[in-house]
């Protein structure tokens, strides 16, 4: 990981769904990056680095969770 994003992430604003509370703490947080990014992180392990993508991969899985296409 390059020491500029190190430093993004670590002032990066994480938020989570507002119903997470409900989730007993299975919950990802998001954060947005520069550069049209967006990282990714479990709520249970935030010392973990998180997932980077692009702002279209972030948007593509929001669609299709919304559409079901992850449903088990």
């Amino acid at each position: 990981m390059s020491e500029d994003l190190s430093q993004e992430l670590a002032h990066a604003e994480w938020r989570k769904a507002r119903a997470s509370g409900a989730n007993n703490g299975n919950c990802l947080e998001v954060a947005p990056l520069s550069g049209g990014r967006v990282a990714i992180r479990d709520t249970e392990a935030p010392e973990q680095a998180p997932y980077v993508v692009r702002e279209a991969v972030w948007a593509a899985f929001i669609d299709g969770a919304k559409r079901g296409e992850f449903d088990f």
